[in-house]
């Protein structure tokens, strides 16, 4: 047997270096130059440290990810920058805080494409790259999607006047992402995002029965147990050894800590602290007990796959501290701005030095974290604070960048100009509010946050009208609370009382003209209400404020869709769907609108391409009734009339009480001499819709069901 020297000699070099711990050794020695890692970024929404067995959880043991931990480093004191989920994996994949991308809060920003992300980076050089993502937040309309080449964003659609994110579970991501590891052959990039553990927690069982004393632990299980079967699979294709993996979370939940119910309001570390796992094949286990950050992992990867980094990286490599090195001694930016730019409420802004943490706000919070991570004793009172003032006002100068302030733009400037020509967006906007008071921070302000979570508890649970009174009085106290405006309006909604949910809202618009989220709401109210021209005024003013809204196009297309425009429709249609190509709403109701373009001009190509829409609706969301609907239409248009038929039974079987499939059926079983059934579909129309037809419609109706009835009786 032929004995090679040299690798002996490395495997002795490596053995002597695990003997002196002390010793340092470059990336190149983790992992030698030739063998190109792949790269697999798992990031886990709301996932707090200490429910993870790995860092010491008293709950629950996590598997999965613990076997994850002992093979890779441990990093024990890992902060996000953000308490939100769209900014915090901004701030993952571009390397830079919010100060240089400008992306502030889930709602209100879009990521512009003049970023460079990891992605992009990657795919750059050689790496094919894949995205799953589990829930709204990370849509491919805020802008993460820049050098993907599958960007898998398709877990339904949100309905913006809803009070929850629409996710998919943690399982459906990992299928996805495995079916795209079977088709990789070189080096790959792959993110991995499972929203579980975030609000309304509700796991699967067994989960949910087991730990139904804490049903937000129940989705970290959950989630753990899922994320084996990507693990294994890595194991199965013998990958796990040319992988580099990083985990983490975008941010942690406070669960009551702080007056807290939840995340983005604060940032105290119940919401700002985040597990961070690093398993790279070479490198040897253990823990790292120094201050790092998201910005971190960017330079990381770069350094651990031997490639360049960029320039405008904010963060620092942590291979030093892999290999048990001192990082270089810095401070960390941190914000939580979701109720200042919501609500105009005092901003908290803050920094990490070593062992303190200080949070900037009219009532200002200074903590040892030493003796002090939960953050119970606030020094600042017997603390001078001028030097904290100083590194935070420096730090926010040096990580700002010229750019930061077109984040709330979705469109390039020469698109936002049309838009402007045709009365879409506004040429300015109300100043922000500059100066604040104690009055206005957020921990005098939280009785009204806490009082508004409370009202949507006592909601769920049935006590309606309690919730509703618990949100008057906060608009009454509050009137530049957003939330409470459109959560009362949607209980409203629910309970069909429409009035009363358009008076609020309208009522929320007065009160705060620049709130994105009481304009949309507002807008769609009024579209529903048929109140077409107004709805144009309102969602024009909502998209002079985030123009890169899919929901917002879409309703607007609908109210020019009704007043018999069909080019403007078309228009917003179509830029909703270029905002988000898996829009099932806006795809249905293109197909509408070509639908009533043949219906004028009995254009074959457009009953061609309204055919064409309703079925991609019913691809994108096989229990979407409106689409079966609209492609019975279209079939019945066509002389199919079975198919049509078909169609509008799935529509029903989908929901009950869609009224047009019901009475379109109605009307061809009568057709067909059926006039029992015919008689069943009539009377389930009327039960549900006659008090709220006009008089000619109620007595075309009622002549149909005589006409059923005198059929029956002979």
């Amino acid at each position: 047997m032929r004995i090679n020297f040299r690798v002996l000699l490395c495997l002795w070099a490596i053995s002597f270096l695990r003997f002196f711990p002390g010793t340092s050794f470059a990336a190149d020695e983790i992992r030698p130059q030739g063998a190109r890692l792949n790269l697999l970024l798992v990031t886990i929404d709301t996932l707090r440290p200490d429910r993870l067995g790995c860092y010491g959880s008293a709950y629950l043991k996590t598997p999965q990810i613990d076997d994850l931990a002992q093979r890779g480093v441990l990093f024990t004191r890992a902060f996000a920058h953000t308490p939100e989920t769209l900014p915090s994996h901004t701030n993952i994949l571009l390397g830079t805080t919010p100060l240089y991308h400008g992306v502030h809060d889930n709602v209100n920003f879009h990521v512009r494409p003049e970023f460079l992300n990891l992605a992009k980076w990657l795919k750059d050089r050689g790496y094919s790259t894949g995205a799953v993502v589990g829930a709204f937040p990370l849509d491919s309309r805020f802008g993460l999607t820049q050098g993907f080449d599958m960007y898998d964003d398709n877990y339904g659609w949100q309905n913006r006047e809803a009070l929850v994110f629409v996710e998919r579970k943690a399982e459906v991501v990992v299928e996805r992402a495995c079916r795209w590891l079977e088709n990789q052959k070189g080096p790959w990039f792959l993110w991995v995002h499972c929203f579980d553990p975030h609000q309304p927690y509700d796991p699967p069982e067994p989960y949910k029965t087991q730990y139904k004393n804490s049903l937000y632990t129940g989705e970290v299980a959950y989630t753990d147990n899922s994320l084996g079967k990507l693990f294994s699979y890595l194991r199965d294709q013998k990958l796990e050894d040319k992988t580099l993996i990083i985990f983490t979370a975008d941010h942690g939940e406070s669960l009551g800590e702080h007056g807290e119910t939840t995340h983005g309001y604060f940032a105290y570390n119940s919401t700002i602290s985040v597990p961070l796992i690093i398993a790279c094949p070479g490198a040897k286990p253990g823990r790292v007990t120094q201050n790092v950050c998201h910005t971190d992992i960017f330079p990381t990867v770069c350094d651990l796959l031997h490639v360049d980094k960029p320039p405008f990286l904010q963060g620092v490599s942590l291979v030093p501290a892999i290999e048990g090195k001192e990082l270089p001694k810095r401070s960390i930016y941190f914000e939580s701005l979701m109720s200042y730019y919501a609500r105009g409420w005092a901003p908290l802004r803050g920094l990490l030095e070593g062992n303190n943490k200080f949070i900037d706000s009219p009532i200002p919070e200074l903590y040892d974290l030493e003796k002090d991570f939960d953050e119970g004793n606030n020094l600042a009172a017997s603390t001078s604070l001028g030097a904290f003032r100083a590194n935070l006002a420096e730090l926010t100068k040096k990580q700002s960048s010229a750019q930061e302030q077109t984040a709330r733009q979705g469109v390039d400037r020469e698109t936002r100009e049309k838009l402007k020509s045709l009365g879409y967006v506004s040429s300015s906007q109300a100043p922000p509010k500059k100066s604040f008071t104690a009055q206005d921070d957020l921990k005098t302000l939280l009785p009204y946050h806490s009082r508004v979570l409370e009202a949507a508890v006592l909601y769920q649970t049935g006590q309606a009208e309690v919730a509703i009174a618990l949100l008057k009085q906060v608009v009454l106290e509050r009137k530049d609370f957003d939330t409470a405006y459109t959560n009362l309006a949607y209980y409203f909604k629910e309970q069909r009382r429409m009035r009363e949910s358009l008076d609020i809202l309208r009522q929320g618009y007065v009160n705060n003209p620049m709130s994105f989220r009481i304009l949309v709401m507002y807008g769609i109210g009024l579209v529903e209400a048929g109140r077409f021209d107004e709805a144009i005024d309102i969602l024009k003013k909502g998209l002079s404020i985030v123009d890169f809204d899919a929901e917002a196009w879409n309703y607007l297309g609908v109210a020019y869709w009704n007043k018999g425009d069909f080019e403007e429709a078309r228009k917003a249609y179509e830029h909703s769907l270029a905002l988000d190509t898996n829009y099932p709403l806006a795809v249905n109701n293109l197909g509408s609108l070509n639908l009533s373009v043949f219906l004028k001009s009995k254009d074959p190509q457009a009953y061609a391409r309204a055919v064409e829409n309703f079925k991609r609706a019913i691809d994108l969301d096989p229990t979407y009734a409106s689409a079966y609907n609209g492609l019975g239409a279209a079939l019945k248009m066509a002389g199919d009339v079975d198919g049509a038929m078909m169609n509008w039974k799935k529509a029903v079987e989908l929901k009950p009480d869609f009224g047009f499939a019901l009475y379109n059926l109605g009307l061809e079983y009568l057709a067909k001499g059926d006039k029992t059934k015919a008689l069943d579909y009539f009377t389930r129309y009327k039960d549900k819709f006659y008090s709220s037809l006009p008089l000619p419609d109620r007595e075309k109706l009622d002549a149909l069901i005589q006409k059923c009835n005198e059929k029956s009786e002979q």
